[in-house]
């Protein structure tokens, strides 16, 4: 008997967990906004933000072409939406806005919260849709800011402390939505997994992400789900950058 009751209080406590994963990308930024305020600094740059402000001079960016989208947060897909569409037959029928509508899975993928980190609007709109790579440039469009955009090669080079969470973004992705990755891609995201290990913050965002959704990033860790009540507390905790 006692057996079969904590069996059904683990049945339950899944079924809430699931109830409470966002099924919109919509939703799912009203989740992250609420989970990153225990720790409101961006992915790429560094830069700490309150509301939905960018705080330029805490990380010494300077925008390279738009100043007003350059001071505003918005949520940023690691793997862009554009890829995850791309590769359903709902964008080639209509479009973002169709899978939205007609794909269950494109809007669990685009609603993902492992794949959604906080950035500078413009550093958003400048990496677009393009791949990351290494690149010969050295960071110096965005003031102290270490990411580099190369828009005739249509590649982003993210800094040292994001290679790693990027890496085991495009991993997971990858495995639980079927997502095919270049033979070069592949072996660019298994370096980076290896040299860059996981860190607190990535534990940190993990743990707090599966708490909602109700599954972790295996590449990260496991996550205890029975401990979510206390896991995602509002503790204090310092401003400091990804890595």
């Amino acid at each position: 008997m006692r057996r079969y009751s904590l069996l059904l209080l683990a049945l339950l406590f899944s079924v809430q967990l699931q109830a409470d994963a966002p099924s919109t990308f919509r939703e799912a930024k009203k989740i992250a906004w609420q989970m990153y305020a225990e720790r409101p600094v961006d992915f790429y740059c560094g830069c700490a933000f309150k509301g939905k402000q960018i705080d330029m001079a805490s990380c010494g960016y300077v925008p390279r072409k738009q100043p007003k989208r350059a001071a505003r947060v918005e949520w940023e897909h690691i793997v862009p939406a554009w890829v995850i569409g791309h590769q359903r037959q709902c964008w080639q029928d209509g479009g973002r806005k169709h899978c939205t509508s007609s794909d269950p899975v494109f809007s669990q993928a685009e609603a993902d919260l492992h794949n959604l980190v906080p950035v500078v609007g413009e550093v958003n709109g400048d990496r677009s849709n393009y791949g990351f790579g290494m690149l010969s440039e050295k960071p110096s469009q965005y003031g102290a800011c270490p990411f580099v955009v190369n828009f005739k090669q249509r590649t982003a080079m993210p800094p040292t402390y994001a290679r790693g969470v990027i890496a085991r973004t495009y991993l997971y992705m990858s495995e639980r939505y079927s997502l095919r990755l270049s033979k070069q891609d592949r072996r660019l995201y298994d370096i980076w997994n290896r040299q860059y290990p996981v860190n607190e913050w990535e534990q940190w965002r993990n743990r707090n992400v599966a708490c909602v959704q109700g599954n972790a990033n295996r590449f990260v860790g496991a996550v205890d789900l029975r401990r979510c009540s206390r896991s995602i507390s509002r503790s204090t905790t310092s401003l400091r950058r990804p890595g």
